[in-house]
């Protein structure tokens, strides 16, 4: 079905499920949220579908992508441990984690709109406008929603801040 091997599916699905819950995270608390329940989940599947890219990816990008989600992934989840860093690892943390949420979302739009309905696809090729038009969307969401978080966590740094000098 959809053209895709059982290890593919092994890939989609485990992948999968951190697309809600990044979408969760995102509604809730405006970031993803690492040591969570939910954000350990997404660490788990981000983590097959990162690894598992290796051994079923046909487009050259793909194992790029799949190797740069991982570390980013990684770096993300590392970060709010080195302390240190203090609210600097806040931010490092939001931007590496919502550029994994951003590297999820590529391949599985480009991959959806290429494969569904199953042997009569939505779009053709890497080239069809609505592919094109879909992916700046996402990077448009990747950039607008870093930037609000990144002011959201500033507005609470200050917040903060008044509070321990009162």
């Amino acid at each position: 079905m959809f053209g895709i091997s059982p290890l593919g599916w092994i890939h989609t699905l485990g992948s999968l499920p951190a697309i809600p819950l990044a979408g969760y995270m995102f509604i809730k608390h405006g970031r993803i949220v690492p040591r969570s329940r939910a954000g350990l989940a997404y660490f788990v599947s981000m983590l097959i579908g990162g690894l598992t890219v290796f051994l079923v990816a046909h487009q050259p990008i793909s194992p790029v992508i799949g190797a740069v989600t991982t570390l980013m992934l990684l770096a993300g989840y590392g970060v709010g441990f080195v302390p240190w860093l203090g609210r600097t690892g806040t931010y490092l943390e939001t931007i590496l984690l919502s550029v994994t949420a951003f590297l999820l979302m590529v391949p599985s739009v480009s991959e959806t709109l290429r494969r569904v309905p199953d042997g009569n696809p939505i779009v053709t090729g890497p080239n069809s406008p609505l592919l094109k038009g879909a992916l700046g969307l996402i990077a448009l969401a990747l950039v607008v929603g870093v930037a609000m978080q990144i002011f959201v966590l500033r507005k609470e740094g200050a917040h903060l801040a008044r509070q321990a000098q009162s």
